[in-house]
């Protein structure tokens, strides 16, 4: 996983003269759940297809140019990066909500994590 390598990938893309504002969510393991319980290790398993659709209808929103994900898989340990998610659009308003609606939707409806 490499964020650098999907926001170059970004700038690369034919439409990018369109683009005033790339967003980047890093997730991270924590060591602890939310609600207050020591996590070890973090499980996680991915809807790739699941994922496509999400990532498709998001870009069908006014202004959304791109968008990048990528999410490991496996058991992974705390303070290791699990997903990334990278959003380029035309203005403030249709990125930032594009980023959250396509994070949000990821952890309801792609991810299934465990907590060890």
């Amino acid at each position: 996983m490499s964020l650098l390598k999907m926001i170059r990938k970004i700038k690369a893309h034919p439409d990018y003269h369109r683009v005033g504002m790339i967003l980047c969510h890093n997730g991270v393991v924590r060591a602890t759940s939310r609600d207050g319980k020591a996590v070890t290790e973090l499980t996680v398993r991915v809807n790739r297809e699941r994922l496509q659709d999400i990532i498709a209808e998001i870009k069908r929103r006014p202004g959304i140019i791109e968008i990048f994900v990528e999410i490991k898989e496996g058991k992974l340990r705390i303070g290791e990066d699990v997903m990334y998610v990278v959003v380029a659009g035309d203005f403030r308003e249709n990125v930032f909500s594009a980023l959250m609606d396509t994070v949000n939707l990821i952890k309801k409806d792609v991810t299934q994590k465990i907590e060890i």
